[in-house]
């Protein structure tokens, strides 16, 4: 499947790692696809962070007022980008531990399973297990 997205980037040298931190959870809470931080360096040497962020059109405003509202940006790029992405299906899996929700992926001929972690997260504490154990039971 094909659609657009747009990508919102921005180069930061001037907030700390606590207000970054904030500022992507208040992203991903808004509703980004994704957003993170990359290692830079700027002019004269100093180090920075660039922050990406992916999101719908009809959320791009919002996310923009996040960004200026909690970080030190005063500027950004934006870009309208094509993206593939494969077929999405919840769907359930059946552990040595128990049941878990997951989504089913495809493209073509290609068929991928991927568990939904925070079901995973609470199936390992209630049975007391590492979130590996899981996974080893579904995995080759």
């Amino acid at each position: 499947m094909k659609d657009k997205i747009i990508l919102l980037e921005t180069n930061i040298d001037d907030c700390s790692g606590e207000v970054l931190g904030y500022t992507l959870e208040k992203l991903m809470d808004a509703g980004a696809k994704d957003a993170w931080f990359s290692p830079i360096y700027m002019k004269k040497s100093r180090p920075a962070y660039a922050l990406s962020v992916m999101c719908k059109p009809e959320q791009e405003e919002e996310l923009v007022k996040i960004i200026f509202k909690h970080t030190s940006a005063v500027g950004m790029r934006r870009s309208e980008v094509d993206r593939v992405i494969m077929d999405r299906e919840p769907t359930i899996v059946e552990t040595a531990y128990g049941t878990v929700k997951a989504n089913k992926f495809s493209y073509e001929d290609i068929e991928k399973t991927s568990l939904e972690y925070a079901d995973v997260k609470r199936l390992a504490d209630e049975k007391d297990i590492s979130i590996n154990e899981i996974y080893k039971t579904i995995r080759p």
